[in-house]
């Protein structure tokens, strides 16, 4: 990991670390907007600063292969969550499109033939450029609904062929920096068989979220869990593959280069009904627990949800599979903790991975309401596993008096600020912190339109 320290001609010193090929990557929903009370978020609860990249889900695809939105206010969310970048010109947003609707995938027409791609890829473009997204991810996670497993595949990666190379005459003709590509993809080997030329896919995207979850849940008549890290001396025929190390094992076999890969991180827990007296792992049941208040989805707990449900419940640890679970009642919860996280985030640094994946970041216990352990405690704690550098903070040099910086912001509202004293740098408050920003050189930062401009 490498250090830079800057010192301004002010007396603040910045610690700049940077660490190599790791992105955190984390993902919120437009459909988390209508949970009560508590639970309810929307981009002004995202903190800038927590994740390297910040994926707004989910966008869909018109009848006539355009680019569309779903909810009625997607495109004033994107503005609240774009405009963050403004307080870390560092984050990078994208923009998710995939999903099920009435039961199909909004891929399968758009990629069945060349013309269809074509028209699709120019609308996202477009799209992604008006709304100043940095880039566009693709959750291609029901691959074969065309009637031919393979046809589907190979249409997958013609439209990401074609898609690089649009990105790339597009970024070139506008002088600008290329938008990116990721992709959400499977972790069962019968899906990724069947959805995945690995090698070709991997070398035209930016980065692979995989979504390592998902692995057990009630649908199951005993208890299994949600993203363990191993497999369980339990697991019987293809349930052995149930868990992490299979999956990535997987895809590097097919050819995923690992610093592609991001492994994914859950932040809910999946829950089922006992049917016995025994609450262990493989437990007897039948059916999910009650939905959680907040989420109101059955068989599926956010984490702020699960912290509630353990305050009174049994929690246990299982130990082959590094992955927690509580009881209470007849309830029962596989989930993500802390500990988890941290084993997790160890075992992909010895793989030489690309980084986390976060699912997502509106299940965390975003506003610190629930868990007692401040806002976004398994994100955060994440991030610090993952060897990131603090959040940034200002330090004030050797001084006699007070530093005016650590105040400015105290009662301002959010927003840009001149610096009397050197006019090519300007302050930034964002929830009472400073930051100080720099112009380009020869540049000055006008009050009068909140930027920099020449003097």
């Amino acid at each position: 990991m490498a250090r830079l320290l800057l010192l301004t001609a002010l007396g603040v010193l910045f610690t700049l670390q940077m660490v190599s090929s790791t992105k955190l990557v984390c993902y919120l929903t437009n459909w988390s907007q209508y949970r009560p009370g508590a639970g309810k978020f929307t981009p002004a609860n995202v903190d800038p600063f927590l994740c390297t990249h910040v994926v707004y889900t989910l966008a869909t695809i018109s009848p006539d292969n355009q680019l569309a939105t779903i909810e009625w206010n997607d495109e004033d969310m994107y503005k609240q969550l774009n405009n963050l970048k403004l307080t870390n010109p560092n984050m990078k947003t994208l923009l998710s499109i995939g999903g099920l609707f009435n039961g199909v995938s909004p891929f399968v027409a758009m990629v069945f033939t060349a013309e269809s791609r074509n028209t699709f890829i120019k609308s996202a473009l477009s799209f992604l450029r008006t709304h100043n997204f940095d880039g566009l991810d693709l959750a291609w996670e029901f691959p074969g609904q065309n009637g031919s497993p393979l046809d589907d595949k190979q249409r997958f990666t013609a439209l990401l062929t074609e898609l690089r190379q649009a990105i790339m005459d597009e970024a070139r003709d506008n002088k600008k920096p290329p938008l990116l590509i990721s992709i959400k993809v499977g972790a069962l080997s019968s899906t990724i068989d069947i959805g995945y030329e690995v090698p070709e896919v991997a070398s035209k995207v930016d980065f692979i979220s995989i979504m390592s979850y998902d692995y057990h849940g009630h649908w199951e008549k005993r208890t299994g869990h949600n993203s363990p890290l191993f497999n369980s001396s339990l697991d019987q025929g293809s349930h052995v593959h149930h868990n992490i190390e299979s999956t990535v094992t997987y895809w590097l076999e097919k050819g995923a280069a690992a610093d592609k890969l991001l492994l994914g991180f859950p932040t809910y827990g999946r829950t089922f009904q006992l049917t016995s007296s025994y609450s262990g792992l493989g437990a007897p049941a039948n059916g999910p627990a009650e939905a959680g208040p907040y989420t109101r989805e059955a068989g599926f707990w956010s984490y702020y949800e699960v912290c509630s449900f353990t305050s009174t419940g049994t929690v246990g640890w299982i130990t082959e599979q590094k992955v927690p679970y509580a009881t209470h009642g007849n309830s029962w919860v596989g989930y993500d903790n802390k500990e988890s996280y941290a084993a997790k985030a160890q075992w992909l640094r010895g793989k030489d991975l690309g980084g986390a994946s976060v699912w997502t970041l509106d299940l965390d216990d975003f506003g610190g309401a629930f868990c007692a352990d401040g806002a976004y405690p398994l994100v955060s704690h994440l991030r610090n596993s993952l060897g990131f550098p603090p959040k940034p903070t200002t330090t004030v040099g050797p001084t006699t008096t007070a530093d005016p910086i650590t105040t400015f912001c105290r009662g301002r509202p959010d927003g840009l600020y001149p610096n009397s004293a050197d006019g090519n740098t300007y302050f930034q408050c964002f929830r009472g912190n400073t930051y100080l920003h720099s112009c380009q050189p020869g540049l000055v930062f006008q009050d009068s339109c909140k930027c920099c401009n020449w003097p």
